[in-house]
């Protein structure tokens, strides 16, 4: 069941999916490279950078982890 969050969540999910994208540009990635270095689904992926899921912990370390940066960085 779905529940209303609080805008400011939403404008945090988009910045995070902001910071990922920037990182996987710059480390001249698609978004399918990333998708086999994480073992994420693609379409996960997407949905991550454009802000509309909210990724568990763990996806967040491997992305980290195949970008070569802390995860604080994303």
């Amino acid at each position: 069941m779905p529940r209303d969050l609080p805008p400011w969540i939403y404008d945090r999910r988009r910045d995070l999916g902001d910071r990922i994208r920037q990182r996987r540009r710059s480390a001249h990635l698609t978004q399918e490279g990333l998708a086999e270095l994480t073992g994420i689904d693609r379409r996960t992926l997407q949905r991550i950078e454009v802000g509309t899921s909210d990724p568990p912990y763990s996806s967040l370390l491997l992305i980290a982890h195949a970008l070569a940066v802390p995860v604080g960085d994303l």
